[in-house]
């Protein structure tokens, strides 16, 4: 546990003394406002619920961008600079490395996600919102990042460089968000598996809409420990290689 705790600080600290992080964090939160502002808000009178609703679609879709932003570069820029080497020859295990990186960029990216805190927070200025719904949704959003920042420490792994990691976590996850139309286009029992596997049509309006469902909870923390254990078997075929 303490060396896990170790490459997470250590990678925390990359995010906060470098300046990727805060450009990601700002664009994050400039698109959240901007699209709170034109279309969550609207010119029109609303209810508080579908306002809120709205700000945890937007929010969505940001937090998974975000996601793979912040993970391209965890495992993928230790081969591109070289210093994979150190890290295969130190006693931590690829457990200790994938989980510690992985966990630095969760902190990261749910420190970003509760600093839009503050849109919610208008609505209650003219309007009525539940409480449970706000905590709700974040708790969607945090699962998500999650899962998405899972999936990006996997194809960090694969690649060489953070470009091709992007890319990699960007198909994966791409394909996860439109499963549900295979789902549509499929026969039993394939459009079964189509539909479970989509992040945010089956299993993210719930929290979307302030309920938390123990089915989506579990989804999203399988895809996490899936694509973290599939991380860890990366590792450790290439250091045997």
């Amino acid at each position: 546990m303490s060396g896990l705790l170790l490459v997470a600080r250590r990678e925390l600290g990359a995010y906060l003394n470098t300046a990727w992080g805060y450009v990601v964090v700002a664009a994050v939160l400039v698109v959240d406002g901007l699209l709170f502002n034109a279309f969550a808000m609207g010119s029109t009178a609303r209810y508080s619920s579908d306002v809120l609703e709205d700000f945890f679609y937007f929010s969505f879709g940001t937090t998974v961008i975000a996601a793979v932003l912040l993970t391209m570069r965890l495992i993928a820029e230790e081969r591109q600079t070289g210093t994979i080497v150190l890290m295969d020859a130190s006693p931590l295990t690829d457990w200790q490395v994938v989980g510690g990186k992985f966990l630095s960029a969760l902190t990261f990216l749910g420190g970003m996600t509760l600093l839009t805190a503050y849109m919610p927070a208008l609505i209650m200025v003219n309007g009525k919102v539940s409480v449970g719904h706000i905590l709700a949704g974040y708790a969607g959003l945090l699962l998500v990042g999650s899962a998405s920042a899972a999936i990006g420490t996997f194809g960090s792994a694969l690649a060489r460089s953070q470009m091709v990691a992007a890319i990699i976590s960007g198909v994966m996850v791409l394909f996860m968000l439109v499963s549900w139309l295979l789902a549509r286009v499929t026969d039993p029992p394939l459009d079964d598996i189509f539909s479970y596997l989509s992040l945010f049509d089956r299993h993210f309006q719930p929290f979307m809409r302030g309920r938390i469902n123990v089915e989506d909870v579990i989804f999203y923390l399988s895809v996490t420990f899936v694509f973290l254990l599939l991380s860890t078997r990366v590792l450790s075929a290439r250091r045997w290689r």
